[in-house]
């Protein structure tokens, strides 16, 4: 498993209501149909595949290191509240 994903996932996803769309597009068919219009964004994303654009060293040379500023924020406010918290016992033993 990875520790950072790409992108995170939409909630839509997460609910799996794109899933259900997709599956009812092409029970009626509205995907075949549309096949020929999809030609040049699937060439396109081949091409970029195959020259490396979607791989991980391409992602990290257009975007740089993953900064996980989520988790950094958590770690502070804990580490923030426990100093608190430690002057505070500190002072009323004192």
């Amino acid at each position: 498993m990875k520790l950072f994903r790409y992108r995170r996932p939409s909630l839509k996803t997460l609910l799996g209501v794109t899933k259900a769309k997709k599956r009812i597009k092409k029970e009626l068919g509205i995907t075949a149909a549309l096949k020929p219009f999809r030609w040049w964004t699937n060439t396109k994303r081949r091409v970029k595949r195959k020259v490396g654009y979607e791989s991980d060293a391409g992602r990290l040379l257009r975007s740089g290191l993953p900064r996980p500023g989520g988790c950094l924020v958590v770690i502070g406010m804990v580490t923030g509240l426990g100093a608190v918290i430690g002057m505070a016992i500190h002072w009323s033993l004192a």
